[in-house]
């Protein structure tokens, strides 16, 4: 049986850890970006998973949430439907994604 892939969207969950929890907060910092998206259409994109997603939109989300394209999109693996080839191989769990590291300037040295 061949494996079927997919991937989460992880859009809501970066905007609540950023203390966004409307999804009218992304309008104007998009458009600040040059991405014009309706009310409607920004409730979209964080409510549901998008099928489509255009890079423009994709680089705008990272920018806005400081964050890289994987950290809003997890792609995984369903392997139900297939055998283990051996009961001796360790499971395999997701490792959790490194995270940028923030750099903070000192102010000026006397």
């Amino acid at each position: 049986m061949k494996p079927k892939v997919g991937y989460r969207w992880h859009l809501r969950r970066l905007m609540a850890e950023q203390g966004m929890f409307q999804t009218t907060e992304l309008v104007p910092l998009l458009a600040e970006r040059g991405v014009e998206l309706s009310r409607e259409q920004v409730y979209r994109l964080a409510v549901k998973t998008p099928q489509r997603l255009n890079l423009e939109v994709l680089a705008a989300l990272c920018d806005i949430l400081d964050c890289d394209p994987g950290d809003l999109i997890e792609c995984h693996r369903d392997d139900a439907g297939r055998r283990a080839s051996s009961s001796t191989e360790p499971a395999t769990s997701p490792l959790p994604r490194p995270r940028r590291a923030r750099v903070a300037r000192d102010g000026p040295q006397a």
